[in-house]
């Protein structure tokens, strides 16, 4: 009787114990945060995919995109993108098989758009988020061209940018595993 007893409260405790959280004030006993409004979630949500998929209006040329980077992004990359206090974002073509592979912008990644998605996020480095999107395009252009991937007269906008062929595309195999499919 005592042993039914005590398994009914230890169960009774457990249940209680993890719904407790569930019941709980969403911004805590604190009142931290505030609830994500559709608004604010579609603030962050400005994720490019390798398709093209979420690429905004706008257009950039190399030679817009020569002058935004050396405004914003030479202190850090260097004047033609050759490396400074951050990573080099040009060359490194033929050197991904070698012992000491060079890995950049022309040499590694294997679609443009993925250019345009890190750059829009996450640069300038001192000021992430505050490129137009038009001057990432033009960004995205200038780094391509260093890069020999596209001519010097080039316009990437949503329609072209992901056209672009990048060199290292069949450079990455899709993973075969059953839980990293996507949608």
């Amino acid at each position: 009787m005592w042993r039914e007893t005590v398994s009914r409260a230890a169960i009774l405790a457990v249940c209680l114990i993890f719904a407790g959280p569930a019941s709980a004030d969403p911004l805590g006993p604190h009142r931290l945060g505030r609830p994500a409004t559709p608004d604010a979630i579609a603030a962050w949500d400005i994720d490019v995919r390798p398709d093209g998929a979420g690429l905004p209006p706008g257009h950039g040329s190399v030679a817009e995109g020569r002058t935004v980077f050396a405004a914003r992004c030479a202190a850090c990359h260097g004047e033609a993108g050759q490396g400074g206090a951050a990573d080099r974002l040009v060359g490194g073509q033929g050197t991904l098989a070698s012992a000491k592979p060079v890995r950049t912008v022309g040499s590694f990644w294997p679609y443009a758009t993925t250019l345009f998605d890190y750059v829009r996020r996450a640069m300038p480095f001192d000021a992430p988020q505050s490129l137009s999107d038009s001057e990432v395009y033009a960004v995205s252009a200038y780094l391509l061209h260093l890069n020999g991937i596209v001519p010097a007269d080039a316009v990437l906008d949503a329609a072209r940018l992901p056209a672009v062929a990048m060199p290292n595309r069949a450079g990455f195999v899709p993973d075969a595993r059953p839980d990293m499919t996507t949608p």
